[in-house]
């Protein structure tokens, strides 16, 4: 029992000894040089799914659904190896422009783990071409945005201990011009065994630069890693809290905190606070799990939150279990 005891006490140091290294790089943000605005792909930024958009974006140690193959590919290897699952994301973004992302995540027998194959998208209405000599516009139109599509494997190497892998195909247009280029996303999660706490960690978008208009440069690369506890639990209840820290290369370190409530596994409440964002605050939202049929199961969550200046992202989607 005393060495069961200690062994907890110790793993309760190893988490608090994580976050302890994180944030004295929060202090010296003010001091670093913010590279902002000589990085492309900006839209590998937005967060996908309500549900990690309502905890203010504190969601590499939570991931165990579908938008895992955002915030962190070890996720999917948390998912029912019985069901599959096919999620649903719809954001309406400033600027009048829309952010959607599809996900299928199913399981291949004799092969462990679970795959994914993903798709999102930012775009917006067609807009007017306009010249000097008609700047009422010629009547034609053209179309720019951002697309990446992309395949994810995850797998649990033992009870506690998951890794999982991104490719990502990154296509961005602007009328007649386009270009392509390729990502790879890594991600961990461990359970640590005490209160429900898991620690995960994830680098997103690591890949060479895109050129576009005989100039080229660099996509993000982010680093984040994060915790996750259960602070409640009860038959009818339960409440889990989420932290966050990440290091993008083009601005300062950021936070971000959440939690979600949950009222006998079909009401979820939720909310969270995004700290150092440049256009992102306070968020919340609501989920509702419910039947669909026999053997499947459906989320409909939806996401609020605060742009500052800009107004507000609203966020909905859609996951299906079967």
């Amino acid at each position: 029992m005393a060495s069961e005891r200690g062994n907890q006490v110790k793993k309760w140091i190893a988490a608090l000894a994580l976050i302890g290294c994180v944030m004295p790089g929060v202090s010296r943000a003010a001091n670093i040089f913010e590279k902002v605005g000589t990085f492309d792909g900006q839209f590998l930024k937005i967060g996908v799914g309500a549900r990690a958009a309502a905890m203010g974006g504190a969601f590499v140690a939570m991931a165990d659904d579908a938008s895992s193959v955002f915030w962190n590919a070890a996720g999917v290897a948390r998912i029912d190896a019985d069901k599959s699952e096919l999620a649903l994301n719809h954001a309406t973004w400033p600027a009048d422009l829309s952010f959607d992302q599809v996900t299928y995540v199913f399981h291949v027998k004799q092969i462990p783990g679970a795959f994914a194959v993903h798709a999102r998208s930012l775009s917006g209405a067609p807009q007017e071409v306009t010249t000097a000599y008609q700047p009422q516009g010629t009547g034609q139109t053209f179309d720019a945005g951002y697309m990446t599509a992309g395949v994810t494997y995850g797998r649990s190497f033992t009870d506690k201990f998951s890794a999982g892998v991104t490719a990502n195909f990154l296509h961005e247009g602007l009328a007649d011009l386009s270009q392509q280029t390729f990502s790879f996303d890594v991600g961990t999660l461990y359970d640590v065994g005490t209160a429900g706490m898991r620690i995960g960690m994830a680098i997103t978008n690591i890949g060479s630069e895109i050129k576009f208009i005989e100039r080229g440069a660099r996509i993000p690369a982010i680093f984040r890693v994060g915790t996750t506890a259960t602070i409640l639990s009860s038959a009818d209840q339960k409440l889990v809290g989420s932290f966050e820290f990440s290091h993008p290369p083009d601005n300062a370190e950021r936070l971000n905190f959440g939690a979600e409530y949950a009222f006998r596994k079909y009401l979820f409440l939720r909310g969270g606070y995004n700290v150092n964002y440049d256009s992102e605050g306070i968020a919340g939202g609501v989920g509702f799990h419910f039947p669909v049929s026999i053997a499947g199961m459906a989320d409909l969550d939806y996401a609020y939150t605060d742009m500052k200046d800009l107004g507000a992202a609203h966020r909905f989607s859609m996951r299906f279990q079967f």
